[in-house]
């Protein structure tokens, strides 16, 4: 699953007529989904241009837990510099060298599964139910108090309805970074996560033990050993095992614990469901959902409706492709864009650090954020939200200061996780992972190459303010 703050890639396959998985390592951490054929073709049809923001703090826990919508990036450049054309090319190399997986003392990675995860210690009576199908998160609701076991019941009774599951979604401290985490049945939550995460039987059951699952970015690039255990503050703090790296396929949230662990650290039961709907009522099922919740709640598509090259629309994971908004949409003016060019280079040789947004240390989303904010350009926290911008723009026409996009989590290899800002002449400024620092170094378009935008202030700020 991804972090907070930290971008956590795909091949391009056809998705006309079905549903597209959207990514767990998420919104609130650097992260990494596909540039899908089916928008370059068709274009992108705007079907929630501004979710509901239901973001109200929950003073019980002190401001530590809130509730989650919505959501765990040299030299003179001139404004004549944005004629520049890069040739198409690989550099040969990953934008981002993953670091070797990280077992704590006693640790041992569990066989046959590519979801790295280990067995623990403690002990459940029940075995978690093995996996039956896999669904597409589309809808959350949420709410900053338990919501009523009516509202899911009528959500049940909905005609496009394919499944519903009451969690727990809130924000908490998880090893001293603020992400976003879901507490849920491990049993039954499965079925909505991404598939190699949902697949990985020892990864639920280390959760359903008491256990935490991370997002495989924020383990990596927190540096968090895989068998170690971690500090996790809510109404209470406890130390929780972590039992496994996996992206759960909801962007933004980087842990998934049991409903009974989360409520324990003080998350409001029930505060929140997951919903899978069929496409063709995707639009009806949402407003549907609208007029059902109760005062203070609300309800964040997972997904985007785009219109297929041809057939019906699909449903895609915002965090899946990079780009949208008009493609007309005025772009970010020469003199702030020259503004942001110079506060990105600025910062050159200073160091990464998971979660950081400057103005001393960067992670690679928190470089983008920070550089574009001294030009008083408002940008989304993390990558995923990072790639929705602005419009895409093909390799063959990108100018200085087009941010380009990249897929680094191998437990979702489609999710956009990893944001560099385009110099051009070939040349782009990023700031790696641990122990490096931030770098100018050749472009990458590579196999995990995602896509690039041209960022929209306007488009910029509605996904900012979409996701606050």
């Amino acid at each position: 699953m991804p972090g907070a703050g930290n971008n956590n890639g795909c091949t391009p396959r056809s998705f006309a007529g079905r549903l597209v998985h959207c990514g767990i390592t998420g919104r609130l951490t650097e992260e990494r989904d596909i540039a899908r054929t089916e928008i370059r073709q068709g274009g992108r049809r705007a079907l929630w241009p501004a979710t509901v923001a239901v973001l109200a703090a929950l003073g019980a826990l002190a401001g530590v837990l809130v509730a989650v919508l919505g959501g765990g990036r040299g030299g003179d450049l001139a404004a004549s510099a944005r004629s520049s054309r890069p040739a198409v090319q690989r550099t040969g190399g990953s934008v981002v060298t993953g670091a070797p997986l990280t077992l704590g003392a006693g640790a041992q990675l569990m066989p046959g599964s590519s979801v790295p995860a280990v067995s623990t210690a403690l002990t459940r009576k029940d075995a978690v139910a093995p996996l039956r199908r896999s669904v597409q998160a589309d809808l959350l609701v949420v709410a900053p108090t338990s919501l009523p076991g009516s509202l899911l019941s009528a959500v049940d009774k909905l005609p496009g309805l394919v499944a519903a599951e009451r969690i727990e979604a809130f924000r908490m401290q998880l090893n001293g970074t603020s992400t976003a985490v879901l507490g849920v049945d491990p049993s039954q939550f499965r079925s909505f996560a991404a598939r190699k995460t949902g697949a990985a039987n020892a990864l639920w059951q280390g959760v359903a033990n008491g256990g935490v699952a991370v997002s495989y970015t924020m383990g990596e690039l927190d540096k968090i050993p895989l068998g170690s255990s971690v500090p996790a503050a809510g109404r209470t703090t406890k130390r929780l095992p972590v039992v496994a790296f996996g992206t759960l396929g909801i962007g933004g949230v980087n842990a998934v614990l049991s409903d009974a662990t989360a409520r324990a650290l003080g998350a409001p039961a029930g505060n929140a469901i997951v919903i899978s709907v069929q496409t063709a009522d995707f639009t009806a099922d949402s407003a549907a959902i609208g007029r059902l919740l109760p005062k203070g709640a609300g309800v964040d598509p997972l997904v985007s409706l785009v219109a297929a090259a041809a057939g019906p629309g699909t449903l895609v994971s915002p965090s899946s492709a990079a780009g949208a908004g008009s493609a007309t949409a005025a772009s970010v003016p020469g003199t702030a864009l020259e503004t942001m060019l110079q506060a990105a280079l600025s910062r050159r040789g200073l160091p990464y650090v998971y979660g950081a947004a400057g103005p001393s240390a960067f992670d690679c989303s928190g470089l983008v954020q920070w550089s574009f904010a001294q030009a008083g350009i408002a940008m989304p926290r993390v990558a995923a939200d990072q790639a929705q911008s602005g419009p895409a723009v093909p390799v063959s026409q990108l100018e200085p200061g087009d941010l380009l996009f990249y897929h680094t989590d191998p437990t979702d290899p489609g999710y956009i996780s990893h944001v560099a800002i385009y110099l051009g002449n070939d040349q782009m400024i990023q700031a790696p992972q641990p122990g490096q620092d931030v770098e100018v170094v050749p472009a990458d378009f590579g196999t995990e190459y995602a896509g690039a935008v041209r960022v929209s202030p306007a488009q910029a700020a509605a996904e900012a303010g979409r996701i606050a």
